[in-house]
């Protein structure tokens, strides 16, 4: 009966003892599910943290022409009856681009750009109706750049004179012209001029190229003062307005370009204009590399006005070894009009076509009276 009572007692522990250990390993392939099906979901979380939220794409240009053929239009040209219709006709001699005057060298502004600092010194015109030129360029399929002269400005100069380049005496500094600038160092400026590309960006020019972007040239240079703190050194005023510029501009869709002198990849003008520190903040660089405008001897020609094709080539050569590595489009300005001799269909192909073989976006034609010649547009290649 003790042997019997014993085999029960060792047989009845077992029972616990193995009852306890299924227990402890349920336990643990739960625990485990339970572990495993946590650490999952906190994964799952965690890369959805990780991954990038889609962002909302920016605005884009309009499509670039393959090779920009185009001329300049003046303001008052454009308020003109019928003007723009006569330069829109010229698309089916080869013309694709249209730059149109969004402010001028004088200080007026197109059309009534809502600018409290415009409205208030007077600077917004009404030389044309922009919703209805911008709407009849789309169009006909042209391409529309706004042309925004910066720091030569008149009307900012003489109606505050606070943002004016001002003389040794204090009196406001004038050009040869007897024309006020505006002072480069100064970001009212610089907002002013933004805040007018600004209001043609959204009205729908597709690209604003800023002109007069560099310090005076002309003109008592003795006698200027810049007034206020100076950020950045002169060299580096230029390339921290576009950058400035690029900011506000490329979110709105746009192209952003600037004018600069045909010497300035060749040396130091003085005037704060280097194509290389300019490029990282823009997309296209416009030389206006105009044979009349070098003396004689440049890049050893005897007369270069003589030789236009020449001279185009090689300013454009020094422009190309400027940008080496860059992102940044060439396209020059050409001469379309006379200066020192009668320019013929001749001289304007020459260039064209010497600035074709120096690999450039296209070309742009200048003409201040608004007249050219016309058969150059259809300028084939070589």
């Amino acid at each position: 009966m003790r042997r019997l009572e014993a085999r029960r007692r060792r047989h009845k522990e077992r029972l616990v003892a193995a009852g306890a250990l299924l227990a402890l390993i349920s336990a643990g392939v739960v625990g485990g599910v339970i572990a495993t099906h946590v650490a999952k979901h906190k994964a799952v979380r965690a890369a959805a943290r990780a991954q990038p939220k889609p962002q909302p794409q920016g605005l884009q240009p309009r499509p670039l022409p393959d090779e920009v053929r185009g001329v300049h239009m003046t303001m008052a040209l454009a308020g003109l009856p019928g003007k723009l219709d006569q330069y829109i006709a010229l698309k089916q001699d080869g013309l694709n681009t249209i730059e149109l005057d969004v402010k001028d060298e004088n200080g007026d502004i197109g059309f009534p750009a809502a600018v409290p600092l415009a409205q208030r010194i007077g600077s917004a015109k009404r030389y044309y109706k922009a919703e209805q030129a911008v709407a009849k360029i789309h169009a006909a399929g042209v391409y529309l750049i706004g042309r925004v002269v910066t720091f030569e400005d008149p009307l900012l100069s003489e109606g505050d004179p606070e943002l004016a380049i001002r003389r040794a005496d204090g009196s406001r500094w004038l050009n040869n012209a007897g024309l006020g600038w505006t002072n480069p160092y100064d970001k009212r400026v610089w907002k002013y001029n933004v805040d007018i590309a600004a209001k043609a960006a959204k009205l729908g020019f597709d690209e604003i190229q800023f002109d007069y972007v560099r310090f005076p040239s002309d003109g008592d240079l003795s006698q200027i003062r810049y007034p206020g703190v100076h950020t950045q050194p002169m060299g580096w005023t230029i390339p921290m307005f576009l950058k400035y510029a690029r900011s506000r501009l490329k979110p709105l869709g746009v192209r952003l370009s600037v004018d600069v002198f045909g010497l300035s990849a060749t040396r130091d003008l003085g005037i704060a204009q280097f194509p290389r520190r300019i490029a990282p903040f823009v997309d296209t660089i416009y030389p206006m590399v105009y044979p009349s405008h070098y003396v004689s001897g440049e890049y050893n020609i005897i007369d270069p006005d003589s030789r236009p094709g020449t001279t185009v080539a090689y300013s454009l050569r020094d422009f190309r070894a400027k940008l080496t590595g860059r992102k940044t489009m060439l396209v020059p300005w050409l001469q379309d009009f006379s200066l020192r001799r009668t320019y013929t269909l001749a001289d304007v192909q020459d260039q064209i076509q010497a600035a074709r073989l120096e690999h450039v976006k296209g070309f742009m034609l200048w003409n201040a009276a608004g007249l050219y010649t016309v058969k150059a547009l259809s300028t084939k290649p070589f």
